[in-house]
Parts: structure tokens; sequence; C-alpha cells
């Protein structure tokens, strides 16, 4: 009776329940991502990106200042003394006697400074501050490239991984079928123990690959949320990959044209060059404090003082507020400076320069040089990528053939458990590298797109 009363209270919870309860606890499906949601996602959330924003942020500001110094300097300043007692002595008075006068004053001054002439340091600066300026802005597109082809390239890694595990998977199930077969031909007396026990064996094998392709799709999952920044508490799931991925052979330019379109395209090339010419500027900028520094002022100034005690004047004093307003004074004057002699210290600045502007241009030729080399490396990887494509195809054509007919005689009995996992563990390497090579040939265009400057990035990567 108790458990007849306990059956209908649970049927009746289960009935009466809303169906949004029901809808909770089923499970979510992992949310789909693909390529380009990858990309926009890590663009919009990279350190290194929000490190080159804040830089160009920065530098901006900077030209700012720069422009700041071609416009007058002013500065205002007043100050007030409610009470100010000083002591004094008359030499005119027989015998000598000391007098104490209090006051109260104020003053007001208001100085506008313009610098006419400082040897170009300024224009120096100026051009140094915005070559600088669009060095960084290349800089940052530079970094969006880097993050998108990481990106890319883990996705691509983390596509490959999991189709390596479904390869294993069904090379796992083809061989537990196998078994089975083995087990009821060993019934019947087609096969023997030895047979059966090496088949079994073959079945562990599989089981144990399959598990480490898992464990490695899994990994490859999680280096792709490490670079998106997702947390790995949400699901995920990659899309599959476009139609034709490692199929078409793409068209690749000669490497001479790949280094024109490299030293044309590539961001942070020109950035290096804009760098090396700011540092030049900056050689210009140290070089102007040898000459004279030529400046002019414009002063306006009021000033009032008041008797409280002590004076002689039988007039009493304006006030304070009529003294400002009536003796305003205005000045103009024009300073010449010249440092003859500063220990070195100006050679000392100039050398300075010349030495950045140095490293700064060896930095480029390097760079030249590297990317030289780097997409040398690129163009015959890519190369190397596509025969062994054509090479896996061809492959995996001859594998397939030759495990069928081995799986065919082996079945009638007339080929050996060898014979049969020889094919068969070539069967599983064709199509394992098939993959391989499709999936690098995808990776070697990307590689060959991000080495010249090429690489595609959303309409506006800043989030």
């Amino acid at each position: 009776m108790t458990s007849t009363l306990r059956s209908f209270i649970a049927a009746a919870i289960i009935l009466l329940a809303p169906p949004f309860t029901l809808r909770a606890a089923e499970a979510e499906p992992p949310a789909r991502l693909t390529l380009k949601e990858c990309v926009r996602e890590a663009l919009a959330t990279a350190s290194e990106g929000k490190k080159a924003e804040n830089a160009l942020q920065l530098q901006v500001t900077d030209v700012l200042r720069r422009y700041g110094r071609f416009l007058p300097g002013v500065t205002a300043s007043a100050t007030y003394s409610p009470y100010s007692r000083a002591k004094a002595y008359s030499p005119a008075t027989t015998p000598v006697d000391y007098k104490t006068t209090s006051t109260e004053s104020a003053t007001a001054t208001l100085t506008a400074s313009l610098n006419l002439f400082n040897g170009f340091s300024d224009y120096s600066a100026l051009q140094a501050a915005l070559k600088t300026k669009r060095a960084l802005g290349y800089s940052l597109t530079r970094a969006y490239e880097t993050i998108a082809y990481d990106v890319t390239q883990t996705y691509y890694q983390a596509l490959l991984d999991r189709e390596l595990q479904a390869i294993a998977e069904e090379d796992l199930l083809a061989s537990e079928d196998l078994l089975k077969l083995t087990e009821n031909q060993f019934r019947v007396g087609l096969k023997s123990m030895t047979e059966r026990y090496q088949q079994e064996a073959e079945v562990a094998s599989r089981r144990l690959a399959s598990i480490q392709a898992e464990a490695r799709a899994q990994r490859s999952l999680l280096e792709l949320l490490r670079r998106i920044n997702r947390t790995p508490a949400v699901p995920v799931t990659l899309a599959d990959a476009p139609e034709g991925t490692g199929t078409k052979q793409p068209y690749l330019p000669a490497l001479d044209s790949l280094l024109t379109t490299a030293f044309q395209k590539r961001q942070d090339l020109i950035g290096s060059e804009l760098e090396a010419r700011a540092a030049r500027w900056q050689v210009r900028e140290a070089r102007g404090q040898r000459l004279p520094s030529l400046d002019a002022t414009w002063t306006l100034s009021s000033a009032g003082t008041r008797y409280l005690s002590g004076s002689t004047i039988t007039d009493p004093t304006p006030t304070l507020d009529d003294q400002l307003e009536r003796s305003i004074g205005q000045s103009v004057s024009i300073g010449l400076s010249w440092t003859i002699f500063d220990g070195w210290q100006t050679g000392y600045l100039v050398q300075s320069a010349k030495i950045g502007w140095i490293n700064k241009s060896l930095d480029y030729n390097d760079l030249r040089r590297d990317i030289a080399i780097d997409l040398g490396q690129a163009y015959n990887d890519f190369r190397s990528a596509r025969m062994q494509t054509e090479t896996a195809q061809i492959s995996l054509k001859a594998a397939q053939s030759a495990y069928l007919a081995v799986r065919k005689k082996y079945e009638l009995g007339a080929a050996g458990f060898v014979d049969l996992s020889t094919a068969r563990a070539a069967l599983f390497s064709a199509r394992s590298s098939l993959t391989q090579a499709r999936y690098n040939l995808e990776l070697q265009k990307n590689v060959i797109a991000y080495a010249t400057g090429t690489l595609e990035l959303p309409m506006n990567p800043q989030p």
C-alpha cells in the first residue's frame, strides 16, 4: 500500500509539473563555433590586441601634446595678504625713531609665453610622434593578424583531431564487428582459439587508440577555448569543416611574386620603417638643443596695497578692488637664451638618439630578411603539403582495395589474422594520413597568407 501511494504521488508530481521545469532538466545542446566566430571573439577579447590599442591611444595623446608646443602657454597667478606688518626706522627724525606699518595687499598676474625658435626641436618632435603613431597603427593591425592566425591554426588543429578521433572510433567499431565474426567462426570451428585471442587483443589496441584520440581532441578544443577566452564550463562543439577543405588545389604564385606582395603588405614591416624614420627625427630633435632659444612673453598684471596703521599718508587709501582695477599694466618682452656649455649633456642625447636610429634601421633590415626566409620556408612547406595530399589520396585508394580483398579472404578462411591486421593497420594509417595532409594544406594556406600580410580580418575587429 505504501509503495502504491508513493508511485501515485510521483506520477502526480510529474504530470502537474510545469513544462519549463521539465525543459530545464534537459541538457542544452552545445553551441557550435565557426571559424569566423572564433576569430571575432579572439580579436575582441585578446590581451595582445588590447595592449596594442592602448599603446596607440597613448601615442595619440602624445601627438596632441606635441602640437600643443606650438601654442602659447598661459599662466595665471594671484596672491592676497590680509595682514602684513613691517618695522623700519626713519633717519630723517631726531632721534632716530622706529615705525611699525601694517598693510593689506593683493596682486594678480596673467602671463602668456610663446616659443619662436628652439632649433626646430618641437617640429622634429612632432614629426617623430606622427611617425610613431602611424607605426603603432600598423602594429595594431599586425597584432590583429597574429591573433587571427593563431586562432585559425588552433581551430584547424581541433578539427583535425576531431576527425582523427572519428576515424579511430570507426576503426574500433570495425574491429569489434570482426571480433564478433571471429567468435562465431570459432564456435563452428572455422577459427582457432589463438585467432580469437589475437582479435581480442586487436580490439583492445584499437580501443586504446580511440581513447588517446579522444583525449587529443579534447585538449585541442580546450586550447581553442583558451585562444578565444571562453570558459570550458559552457559546452561547445565545432562546426563542420567547410566543404572542400584540403581537396581544392589552390593556385600558388611564384616565390618572387609572394616576396613582392609581402614587402608591400606586411604591416609590421611598414611599421618598422616608420619607427626608423621617427628615430631619425628624434636625432634632429636632440641636435636642436645646440641652437639658441627665442621666446616672446606678454604679461598683464595689477597690484594694490592698503595701509591699516602706521602710515604717514593723511588721505585714506583706495580700496584694494579699486586699486586692482585702476592699476592694470602690461608688458611684452622677447628673451634669447643659448646654452654655451652643458657638460656634454646635449652630446649624449644626440649620440643616444643616433644609436636608437641605427638600431631601428637594423631591426627593419632584420625583419626584411626574416620575412624572406619565413616565406621561403612556407612556400616549400605549401608545395610539400600539396604533394602529400595527392600521394595520400592514392595511398588511401590502394589501402582500401587491399583491405577489402584481405578481409574477404579472411572471412572465407583463405587469409590469416596477420594479413588482415596488417591490411587494417595500413588502411587506418592511410585514412589518418590523408586527413592530416588535407588539414596541413589548409594550415599552410593560412601560413602563406600570414607571411605575405594578406590574412583576411573582420571588417571591424575592434569590439
